[in-house]
């Protein structure tokens, strides 16, 4: 099978099970201080950012050490999903690969070719489809598979889970977080609460060619019916780019200042666009947000990202099952060229 990227064709499998492996992907992080300006240039690779604003980021990663939570939660959750595939079947081996940085999907898939794997089952640890939360990542793994394939290294073929922001694995962990969030208010709070659910915003032309604010709403509406509140909103976070660039709004601390004028008084706050607790949200939510509510008074409680809820880790495993029983039996597998990445 070496040599076929750039092409378009499919495979028809004779094997029961067509997979041999499970393969995460997600964004990495930095696991120290001195990591964190490597990373920031492996994030950025390709984009014109002062270094002002370079050292401006770089003060976020350090005000936690310069380790993000990214890279040992992501383990965590292929430990929950290995679990529950050794105890429940399929019985894949779990390999985590990163973007940005160790470990890289260039060495991740090495390794699994070098265990024999063949075929994976990826899923890419976002929830909503844009370019920069889900088809990047398949052209970072084209990318990676292509290295190998010069390398002489052979080549894993790689089948991605479909959506699952509105699976009940997903909406039930967030649930399970707010409730834990709103639980900590004053009683008397409780009823004045409403819930915030905050996302990365994307520029506005990139979110026009996808369905990432659709799924958005889709995954804040099953959320805010399972927790049972009405009064709601979604906002968004982490806006970088050129300031004249139209980008998804509002802003969570513009937000939060305005509403406050109209009477806001208290908010749970989920970061549904995260599946991990990462620096993001971290500074983002923890730091500057927070800085925000006790400037204009407004009662704050953030809820966990899903992390390695039980429910989120059974969610992963059915979605690897529905995959792998999708194209059991000897159906096609798509393998698309690197301007069509599959999203099977």
């Amino acid at each position: 099978m070496d040599g076929i990227i750039g092409t378009r064709m499919a495979l028809s499998l004779s094997d029961s099970i067509a997979f041999d492996a499970v393969l995460l992907i997600s964004f990495g992080g930095p696991q120290g201080p001195a990591d964190i300006r490597p990373f920031l240039a492996n994030v950025l690779r390709g984009r014109r950012v002062s270094p002002a604003r370079v050292e401006e980021v770089a003060h976020h990663y350090e005000i936690f050490g310069g380790v993000s939570p990214i890279t040992e939660l992501t383990r965590r959750q292929a430990d929950g999903l290995r679990a529950r595939l050794e105890r429940d079947g399929p019985p894949l081996p779990v390999y985590v690969g990163m973007r940005n940085w160790d470990p890289y999907l260039v060495d991740t898939l090495r390794e699994m070719r070098q265990a024999g794997v063949r075929r994976a089952v990826g899923f890419i640890l976002a929830a909503h489809r844009s370019y920069s939360s889900c088809e990047q990542y398949k052209r970072n793994v084209i990318s990676a598979r292509r290295a190998l394939q010069e390398a002489g290294d052979g080549d894993v073929e790689v089948t991605y889970v479909g959506d699952w922001h509105d699976h009940d694995g997903f909406v039930g962990a967030c649930v399970s977080r707010v409730r834990e969030a709103w639980e900590t208010l004053p009683e008397p709070m409780r009823g004045r609460a409403r819930l915030v659910f905050t996302a990365h915003s994307l520029p506005a032309s990139m979110a026009a060619e996808s369905r990432y604010e659709e799924q958005l709403f889709e995954s804040a509406r099953c959320i805010a019916a399972g927790v049972g509140m009405t009064d709601w909103a979604l906002v968004y976070q982490s806006r970088s780019g050129r300031p004249q660039d139209p980008w998804l709004e509002p802003d969570i601390c513009d937000y939060l200042r305005a509403e406050r004028e109209r009477g806001l008084e208290v908010v749970v706050m989920c970061p549904v666009g995260f599946v991990c607790d990462h620096v993001e949200v971290l500074y983002d939510l923890d730091h500057e947000a927070a800085e925000v509510c006790r400037e204009v008074g407004i009662e704050l409680r953030r809820a966990a990202a899903v992390n390695d809820d039980p429910q989120f880790l059974d969610l992963m495993a059915d979605m690897v099952r529905r995959t792998v029983d999708r194209y059991r039996g000897g159906q096609p597998l798509p393998i698309c060229s690197e301007s069509e990445p599959s999203s099977a």
